[in-house]
C-alpha cells in the first residue's frame, strides 16, 4: 500500500461517555485525557493528531488560553485537527452556534473551519421548529446552524482533504466539494482523502457504530480515497482506498492508533465521477423497455387473439 510520504497521523479515541460529556467539572479532565492520549510515546514521528467530533469542551474560537493549552501537544510544523463548537462573538445578534472542525498550528492559532452543513433532525435542530414552537431534543436551547457545504481543505504538510462531521459520511455522492468550489483555489483538484470525526457514544453498544464505520469504508471504495476515522468513542480507523481496515480503536476502548495515510487511488473512481447517473439512466431504459414489451405485446394479441389463449 503506497503511502504519502512525510506524514503519520495519530488519532486519539477518548472514549468519554456521553451523560458525562458535557459536566463543567468534568472538563479540565476530559482535555487531560485528550492531552495524555496525544503526548504518548510513537515509534516514529507524529506530524498531525487528529481528535474526534465536539471533543473540545470548551469553544475554540473564543478561547485563546484554551487554545494555547492544546496547542502543547502539536508536533512542531504540524497541526492539530480537532471537532468543536464554534459560536458568533459575544455580543452578535442573532447567536448562532455550529459544529465544526478546526485546524489549529503549534501556535494556537486556528488555520482553518469546516461548518458541519448535514446536520441532524431532531438533534441539532427541530424542523419547523419556529413555527410548531418546539425545541431539539438533545442539550442546549439553540439550533445549530448549517455549513455552506462539502468543501476541500488544504493545508501545509497534508494533501487536501473532504472533511465530514459525524453522519455526513453516509450520504453517498455529498462527501466532496464540486470540482470548480474547492476552497483552497485549485481547481479541479481531487481531494487526496476524507477525514470523517464522529460521536457515536449516542448508540452505546449497539449496531450503530458498527454501521457507521462499514459506511465510511463504503465512501473509501466508491470515492477512490482513504478515510481517516476519529470517533468519542465508536470505531476511530484508518482506511484504505479499497475500504481495508489500517489500524482501528474498537468500541469503547479508549486509546490511539498511530498511522501513515494511504495514498489515494492515481485515477478517481467511476462513482465519484458520474455517482447514481448510470444507474438511474439503466432504470429509465429499462422501464421504456418493458412499457414498450407491453405496447407492442398487445398489439400482438389484438390482430392475433389466439396467442393469448
Amino acid at each position: 500500500m503506497a503511502t504519502v510520504p512525510g506524514v503519520t497521523l495519530r488519532v486519539v479515541q477518548p472514549n468519554i461517555p456521553q451523560h458525562l460529556k458535557w459536566q463543567r467539572e468534568l472538563r479540565d479532565h476530559h482535555i487531560a485525557t485528550l492531552l495524555r492520549l496525544s503526548r504518548q510515546p510513537a515509534s516514529q514521528s507524529i506530524t498531525h493528531l487528529i481528535w474526534p467530533e465536539t471533543s473540545v469542551p470548551f469553544v475554540p474560537s473564543a478561547d485563546v488560553a484554551g487554545r494555547a493549552a492544546i496547542a502543547s501537544v502539536i508536533p512542531e510544523g504540524g497541526l492539530l485537527l480537532t471537532g468543536a463548537i464554534r459560536t458568533t462573538m459575544q455580543g452578535v445578534r442573532p447567536f448562532r452556534i455550529w459544529n465544526s472542525l478546526h485546524a489549529i498550528d503549534r501556535a494556537g492559532r486556528i488555520v482553518a473551519t469546516y461548518d458541519k452543513f448535514h446536520l441532524v433532525p431532531f438533534g441539532e435542530y427541530m424542523p419547523l421548529g419556529d413555527m410548531l414552537g418546539l425545541k431539539k431534543f438533545t442539550a442546549g436551547r439553540t439550533d445549530f446552524s448549517a455549513g455552506p457545504g462539502p468543501r476541500t481543505l488544504k493545508l501545509p504538510g497534508l494533501p487536501a482533504f473532504s472533511p465530514l462531521i459525524c453522519y455526513e459520511i453516509i450520504f453517498p455522492g455529498n462527501v466532496t466539494a464540486p470540482r470548480l468550489t474547492i476552497s483552497a483555489g485549485q481547481r479541479g483538484e481531487r481531494p487526496g482523502w476524507l477525514l470523517n470525526v464522529t460521536n457515536d457514544a449516542w448508540f452505546g453498544n449497539s449496531a450503530g457504530p458498527r454501521q457507521h464505520l462499514v459506511a465510511a469504508r463504503f465512501r473509501a471504495v466508491e470515492q477512490g480515497l482513504p478515510v481517516v476515522r476519529a470517533a468519542n468513542t465508536g470505531i476511530s480507523a484508518i482506511i484504505d482506498p479499497y475500504g481495508r481496515l489500517i489500524g482501528h480503536i474498537g468500541l469503547g476502548l479508549q486509546g490511539s492508533v498511530d498511522s501513515a495515510l494511504p495514498r489515494a487511488l492515481k485515477s478517481a473512481v467511476a462513482y465519484s465521477s458520474f455517482g447514481d447517473s448510470p444507474i438511474l439512466l439503466l432504470c429509465l431504459m429499462l422501464s421504456i423497455a418493458i412499457l414498450a414489451k407491453k405496447k407492442l405485446f398487445n398489439r400482438i394479441l389484438r390482430y392475433s387473439p389466439d396467442i393469448g389463449q
